[in-house]
Protein backbone atom coordinates (compact mmCIF):
# COMPACT_ATOMS: atom_id res chain seq x y z
CA UNK A 1 0.00 0.00 0.00
CA UNK A 2 1.26 3.45 -0.81
CA UNK A 3 0.76 6.48 1.41
CA UNK A 4 1.24 9.97 -0.03
CA UNK A 5 2.28 12.92 2.15
CA UNK A 6 1.66 16.47 0.93
CA UNK A 7 4.67 18.76 1.28
CA UNK A 8 3.59 21.41 -1.22
CA UNK A 9 1.76 24.65 -0.65
CA UNK A 10 -1.65 25.58 -2.00
CA UNK A 11 -2.19 29.14 -3.21
CA UNK A 12 -4.02 31.68 -1.07
CA UNK A 13 -5.48 31.12 2.39
CA UNK A 14 -5.50 27.33 1.89
CA UNK A 15 -1.74 27.45 1.71
CA UNK A 16 -1.49 29.23 5.03
CA UNK A 17 -3.48 26.46 6.75
CA UNK A 18 -0.89 24.00 5.47
CA UNK A 19 2.01 26.21 6.57
CA UNK A 20 0.48 26.47 10.04
CA UNK A 21 0.02 22.68 10.21
CA UNK A 22 3.63 22.07 9.17
CA UNK A 23 4.92 24.62 11.67
CA UNK A 24 2.82 23.33 14.57
CA UNK A 25 3.64 19.67 13.92
CA UNK A 26 7.34 20.39 13.27
CA UNK A 27 7.66 18.77 9.88
CA UNK A 28 7.32 19.14 6.12
CA UNK A 29 3.85 17.56 5.74
CA UNK A 30 0.38 19.03 6.08
CA UNK A 31 -1.79 16.21 4.69
CA UNK A 32 -1.74 12.52 3.73
CA UNK A 33 -3.68 10.13 1.46
CA UNK A 34 -3.85 6.36 1.00
CA UNK A 35 -3.14 5.50 -2.62
CA UNK A 36 -5.12 2.68 -4.25
CA UNK A 37 -3.52 2.56 -7.69
CA UNK A 38 -2.29 4.89 -10.41
CA UNK A 39 -3.36 4.98 -14.06
CA UNK A 40 -0.18 4.93 -16.15
CA UNK A 41 -1.84 6.73 -19.07
CA UNK A 42 -3.03 9.76 -17.06
CA UNK A 43 -0.79 9.72 -14.00
CA UNK A 44 -3.90 10.03 -11.83
CA UNK A 45 -3.81 8.16 -8.54
CA UNK A 46 -6.95 7.00 -6.77
CA UNK A 47 -6.57 8.39 -3.26
CA UNK A 48 -8.69 8.24 -0.13
CA UNK A 49 -8.46 10.53 2.87
CA UNK A 50 -10.40 13.12 4.83
CA UNK A 51 -10.01 16.83 4.17
CA UNK A 52 -11.40 19.97 5.69
CA UNK A 53 -11.85 21.47 2.22
CA UNK A 54 -13.91 18.47 1.06
CA UNK A 55 -15.76 18.36 4.41
CA UNK A 56 -14.70 14.83 5.31
CA UNK A 57 -13.88 11.36 4.03
CA UNK A 58 -13.74 11.16 0.26
CA UNK A 59 -12.07 9.61 -2.79
CA UNK A 60 -10.11 11.84 -5.18
CA UNK A 61 -8.09 11.45 -8.36
CA UNK A 62 -4.75 13.17 -7.77
CA UNK A 63 -1.53 13.59 -9.74
CA UNK A 64 1.12 12.91 -7.11
CA UNK A 65 3.78 15.31 -8.39
CA UNK A 66 7.05 14.49 -6.58
CA UNK A 67 7.65 18.22 -6.07
CA UNK A 68 4.46 18.33 -3.96
CA UNK A 69 4.17 14.81 -2.55
CA UNK A 70 6.38 12.19 -0.90
CA UNK A 71 5.08 8.65 -1.36
CA UNK A 72 6.14 5.70 0.75
CA UNK A 73 5.34 2.06 0.16
CA UNK A 74 4.20 0.12 3.20
CA UNK A 75 4.25 -3.64 2.55
CA UNK A 76 0.74 -5.02 3.01
CA UNK A 77 -1.22 -8.03 1.85
CA UNK A 78 -4.05 -7.92 -0.66
CA UNK A 79 -6.43 -8.61 2.25
CA UNK A 80 -5.13 -5.61 4.19
CA UNK A 81 -5.45 -3.39 1.11
CA UNK A 82 -9.04 -4.61 0.65
CA UNK A 83 -9.81 -3.99 4.33
CA UNK A 84 -8.44 -0.43 4.12
CA UNK A 85 -10.49 0.30 1.00
CA UNK A 86 -13.58 -1.21 2.65
CA UNK A 87 -13.03 1.07 5.67
CA UNK A 88 -12.97 4.13 3.42
CA UNK A 89 -16.05 3.06 1.48
CA UNK A 90 -17.94 2.38 4.72
CA UNK A 91 -16.94 5.81 6.09
CA UNK A 92 -17.26 7.82 2.87
CA UNK A 93 -18.98 11.10 3.65
CA UNK A 94 -18.09 11.01 7.37
CA UNK A 95 -17.45 14.62 8.43
CA UNK A 96 -14.02 16.14 8.96
CA UNK A 97 -12.96 16.13 12.61
CA UNK A 98 -12.28 19.81 13.20
CA UNK A 99 -12.43 19.44 17.01
CA UNK A 100 -9.60 16.90 16.97
CA UNK A 101 -7.32 19.46 15.35
CA UNK A 102 -7.42 21.32 18.64
CA UNK A 103 -6.07 18.15 20.23
CA UNK A 104 -2.70 19.23 18.87
CA UNK A 105 -3.03 22.34 21.03
CA UNK A 106 -4.72 20.72 24.01
CA UNK A 107 -4.02 16.97 24.07
CA UNK A 108 -7.10 15.81 26.07
CA UNK A 109 -9.31 16.73 23.09
CA UNK A 110 -9.76 13.56 21.05
CA UNK A 111 -12.42 14.76 18.67
CA UNK A 112 -15.58 12.89 17.75
CA UNK A 113 -15.60 9.14 17.05
CA UNK A 114 -17.35 9.23 13.68
CA UNK A 115 -15.38 12.21 12.29
CA UNK A 116 -11.87 12.00 10.89
CA UNK A 117 -8.93 14.16 9.86
CA UNK A 118 -6.53 12.97 7.14
CA UNK A 119 -3.94 10.86 8.94
CA UNK A 120 -6.52 9.61 11.43
CA UNK A 121 -8.60 8.22 8.55
CA UNK A 122 -5.56 6.69 6.85
CA UNK A 123 -4.24 5.03 10.00
CA UNK A 124 -7.72 3.86 11.09
CA UNK A 125 -8.19 2.29 7.65
CA UNK A 126 -4.84 0.51 8.06
CA UNK A 127 -5.87 -0.86 11.47
CA UNK A 128 -3.79 1.31 13.80
CA UNK A 129 -5.44 1.96 17.18
CA UNK A 130 -5.79 5.47 18.60
CA UNK A 131 -5.09 7.01 15.20
CA UNK A 132 -6.28 10.39 16.55
CA UNK A 133 -2.92 10.70 18.33
CA UNK A 134 -1.02 11.28 15.07
CA UNK A 135 -0.47 14.21 12.75
CA UNK A 136 0.80 13.91 9.15
CA UNK A 137 4.44 14.18 10.25
CA UNK A 138 4.29 11.62 13.06
CA UNK A 139 2.24 9.30 10.81
CA UNK A 140 5.00 9.57 8.18
CA UNK A 141 7.63 8.59 10.75
CA UNK A 142 5.48 5.72 12.04
CA UNK A 143 4.83 4.29 8.58
CA UNK A 144 8.41 4.84 7.41
CA UNK A 145 9.57 2.87 10.43
CA UNK A 146 7.08 0.06 9.82
CA UNK A 147 8.08 -0.13 6.14
CA UNK A 148 11.77 -0.14 7.07
CA UNK A 149 11.35 -2.92 9.62
CA UNK A 150 9.45 -5.07 7.15
CA UNK A 151 12.07 -4.45 4.45
CA UNK A 152 14.91 -5.27 6.86
CA UNK A 153 13.21 -8.55 7.80
CA UNK A 154 13.00 -9.54 4.13
CA UNK A 155 16.69 -8.71 3.55
CA UNK A 156 17.64 -10.85 6.55
CA UNK A 157 15.63 -13.77 5.20
CA UNK A 158 12.99 -13.52 7.91
CA UNK A 159 9.38 -14.07 7.03
CA UNK A 160 7.83 -10.61 7.22
CA UNK A 161 4.77 -10.18 9.37
CA UNK A 162 2.72 -7.91 7.18
CA UNK A 163 0.84 -5.11 8.85
CA UNK A 164 -2.06 -6.56 10.75
CA UNK A 165 -4.78 -4.67 12.55
CA UNK A 166 -3.14 -3.89 15.88
CA UNK A 167 -6.41 -4.29 17.77
CA UNK A 168 -6.01 -8.06 17.36
CA UNK A 169 -2.57 -8.09 19.01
Amino acid sequence: MKVAFFKGKHPGWKGWLGVLTKWWTCGPYSHCELVFGTQASTGLSTCWSSTWLDKGVRCAQIVLDPAMWDVIDVPTTAEQDAAALAWFKANEGAPYDTLALFGFLFRPLKGVGNRYFCDEACLEAMGFPEAWRYDPNSAYQLLLGVAGLLEANVKCGMVPHQLAPLESV
